[in-house]
């Protein structure tokens, strides 16, 4: 085969395409078709000898130059134009490894999507197929509402009120044979709450910083320290009642040092117990406080529940007091350095406190902590209620409250202006507080003023966690008296 292309010639035959042509004969042979036969063998032609077409010759065999692709023409189209998906869904190319459900399988899939038990490619399906089916659509509804019902979003946080049912539920059985009085229920239910806090942190917690609050008189005040130093701070003052029960006291040698006495302050304690422990840690403040605390409730009730007169220190206000009946017998009255408690009050002070250290501990530590029970909670608040009187005429003397109106105080026992406290929610109730004498009786018709606002609110307040000028209080009346009262509440408060 010479060099000269596809076309060969010099014998008469050419060929082209493929085809076999003989020139002069008009006879066209075709290679590799038919039955095999030549074109002159079919007509009957056997003067000449059959001709084999040659391969067809490639291009790259012969040297001349490739063909040029044909090259596709841009597309003119904007960017935007091309990426935005269409509109309607049934546009949208099927991916073709997906799986496409019929509508019965759908259907079926309603209950698991509405529980959200579905796989990934199982909710995309039913999803899209409830934008384009009423019927499902409302199926689907109707079962998401439905589980909606059955399962409500809980706290995965024990119920507060737990302990208190199950030991109930054992006292029924086994009734106990020292019970603990009603009066001290509250503290047995904080230092418990307390305890299980503690126990469910772990050991480099006990370092993490916590602020105490309180309200100095005239503003906030506060002091850094840890988690265990909190613990050794309610150890010191809760050491005020164990000296009082003739228990001993958890200061030891340090109780005689700087801060101790013969009627030590909580403040005085707390720092002389500070400066002895040298930065208490988990195992030195957690049992001997757990220990201490059970001991306290342990000869209260061995002891038969002499808790001593209602009343606080600074004579009793309230018209609603809401605490135990009076026990005969006569108890010690437990200091705290400037003014004493009874008994009874002391413990409902120490259940207060340790509750709202318990919600510093619980702050630094990102840990869910609740309120105490309602009716615990409604003993505290009628505690810091009794106290009011006695505050305000501390503040008085000091110069921080508004003078008496009368030139004289009023006699004690008698009736005399007066501010109505109201409480809201399940620890709710409503006091008088005599305003001019802290030995005068709360009257409805020497009613000034009226103030009212949550039980937890106004707790905090006591505590010195919310300013006076901040709390949420509704009120009405003596402008003047509302002041002095919420400023009294605030000053109950101390580290």
């Amino acid at each position: 085969m010479s060099g000269a292309g596809p076309y060969e010639e010099g014998d008469g035959h050419f060929e082209e395409g493929g085809r076999h042509f003989e020139k002069g004969g008009g006879r066209e042979e075709r290679g590799g078709g038919g039955d095999g036969k030549s074109g002159s063998e079919e007509r009957g032609d056997s003067g000449r000898s059959t001709r084999i077409p040659m391969p067809r010759a490639s291009v790259e065999d012969s040297g001349l130059p490739l063909p040029t692709p044909e090259v596709p023409e841009p597309d003119k189209t904007p960017a935007s134009t091309q990426l935005a998906e269409p509109t309607d869904p049934s546009a949208r190319p099927e991916p073709k490894d997906r799986t496409v459900l019929e509508h019965h399988v759908l259907k079926s899939l309603l209950g698991a999507w509405a529980l959200a038990a579905c796989s990934a490619e199982e909710t995309t399906a039913v999803e899209e197929h409830l934008g384009g089916c009423g019927d499902c659509a409302e199926e689907a509804l109707r079962l998401r509402d439905a589980v909606g019902l059955l399962h409500r979003p809980e706290s995965l946080d024990l119920d507060p009120g737990l302990r208190a049912r199950v030991l109930a539920s054992c006292l029924q059985r086994r009734p106990p044979r020292f019970p603990v009085p009603d009066w001290a229920a509250p503290y047995d239910a904080e230092t418990a709450r307390l305890d299980s806090l503690l126990q469910d942190i772990g050991d480099s917690e006990w370092d993490v910083p916590v602020r105490l609050r309180w309200f100095d008189g005239e503003d906030t005040a506060s002091r850094r320290t840890t988690v265990a130093g909190v613990i050794a701070h309610l150890t010191s003052v809760d050491g005020l009642v164990a000296v009082a029960l003739g228990l001993d006291d958890p200061l030891g040698d340090a109780a005689d040092g700087p801060g101790g006495g013969a009627r030590p302050t909580p403040e005085a304690r707390t720092e002389a117990y500070w400066r002895s422990a040298h930065l208490p840690r988990a195992g030195s403040v957690r049992v001997p406080w757990r220990d201490q605390a059970h001991a306290l409730v342990r000869t209260v009730s061995v002891a038969g529940g002499a808790g001593g007169t209602d009343g606080a220190a600074g004579g009793a206000g309230g018209t609603d007091t809401g605490g135990s009946e009076a026990s005969p017998d006569a108890a010690p009255a437990v200091s705290y350095g400037d003014f004493e408690l009874p008994l009874r009050d002391a413990l409902l002070d120490r259940a207060f406190e340790c509750w709202v250290h318990a919600e510093d501990i619980a702050e630094a530590v990102d840990y869910p902590y609740e309120p105490p029970a309602p009716r615990h909670l409604r003993g505290m608040i009628d505690l810091a209620a009794r106290m009011l009187p006695g505050m305000l005429a501390v503040r008085r003397r000091a110069g921080l409250a508004s003078p008496a109106r009368t030139r004289h105080l009023v006699a004690a026992g008698r009736p005399g202006r007066s501010l109505r406290l109201e409480i809201e929610g399940l620890a709710g109730g409503e006091w008088l507080i005599p305003l001019d004498s802290p030995g005068a009786v709360g009257s409805a018709e020497h009613e000034v003023a009226h103030v009212a606002l949550d039980g937890v609110e106004f707790c905090r307040l006591a505590a010195g966690h919310i300013a006076p000028r901040e709390a949420a209080v509704g009120q009405v009346g003596d402008r003047e008296a509302i002041r002095d009262v919420l400023y009294a509440a605030a000053s109950l408060s101390r580290m």
